[in-house]
């Protein structure tokens, strides 16, 4: 039984397709096909039902998925054991912010592909948290505050922030001095999540309310210009806004906590050694600055 023919299984079950499973693999429809074919024929089961929006597992395919995925898994293990400290091969998929990743993690993963010229580097970039587990990523890089869950994650730098408010916003609303204040005011955020602030060395929470709601920290840069409400936003977005006096700090009195910037993998007993070869890069490469802007790569 081949291993690949394995490997292509797992995918395509779960992506949920063949065409969605051979494009996490880098390889053509009818080669996933092909395997899938063998497969099956040296089974002599059905593992996957073929319908128009794509694959579904039959009752055997969802029982051999897990013995495939096991297996898959126990061969790379192996792989490693047998050469720790050798040049690492394969497909690393890793997720990341669509809002950071472009500008402050690019140049680190063409590092880590110049290093390991046998290592496939996937990257998708979107500010979508991700279900690694579904969607095949080996490892992903988060920034802020991270939410309990089950993943894993491994910190490997800090990232600071401040509230901010358009000098027109503060003069027709007020800049808010205590987290009451900042409840009353028009919050730009990601979602529904509460913001954490410091009163001395205590963390309080404060409940934001507003309209305007984004998935990218840019956009949010943006509207907070604009005049639509108050930000918490990363010193990497704000900086040159500040700079340039287009933001200015509100609640400088109760600052936000600092966050991180993490790496996240589904849980497991070890994590790869490519996963973990990407962690010692990141931590080599980030310069303990006050904010994102201090990642660099070195020469």
């Amino acid at each position: 039984m081949d291993i690949e023919d394995l490997r292509t299984f797992v995918e395509v079950a779960d992506a949920g397709g063949v065409s969605p499973g051979a494009r996490r693999l880098g390889i053509s429809k009818s080669i996933a096909s092909r395997a899938l074919a063998r497969l099956e024929a040296e089974l002599g089961v059905q593992l996957l039902a073929r319908t128009t929006r794509g694959a579904a597992l039959t009752e055997a395919g969802a029982v051999f998925r897990e013995h495939a995925a096991k297996a898959c898994a126990e061969i790379d293990q192996a792989r490693e054991a047998l050469q720790p400290e050798g040049e690492l091969r394969g497909r690393l998929r890793i997720a990341l912010p669509l809002t950071f990743g472009p500008t402050h993690f690019a140049s680190i993963l063409a590092e880590l592909a110049m290093r390991h010229p046998h290592l496939q580097v996937h990257t998708h970039y979107s500010d979508r948290f991700v279900d690694m587990v579904t969607e095949g990523f080996d490892c992903a890089i988060r920034v802020g505050y991270l939410a309990d869950s089950s993943l894993v994650a491994r910190c490997v730098g800090p990232l600071n922030g401040k509230m901010v408010a358009s000098p027109a916003y503060i003069a027709t609303h007020g800049a808010p001095e205590t987290p009451e204040q900042l409840a009353q005011h028009q919050a730009l955020m990601q979602g529904t999540e509460p913001w954490q602030l410091l009163d001395g060395d205590k963390v309080v929470s404060v409940r934001p309310q507003g309209r305007f709601k984004a998935d990218n920290g840019t956009a949010l840069a943006v509207a907070a210009v604009a005049g639509l409400g108050v930000a918490w936003l990363p010193d990497g977005i704000i900086a040159e806004h500040l700079a340039n006096g287009t933001l200015q700090v509100v609640m400088q009195n109760y600052p936000p906590p600092s966050a991180g910037i993490y790496v996240v993998r589904p849980p497991g007993r070890h994590p790869s050694r490519k996963v973990r070869v990407l962690t010692d890069l990141l931590l080599e490469c980030f310069d303990q600055s006050p904010h994102l802007d201090g990642i660099r790569t070195r020469a």
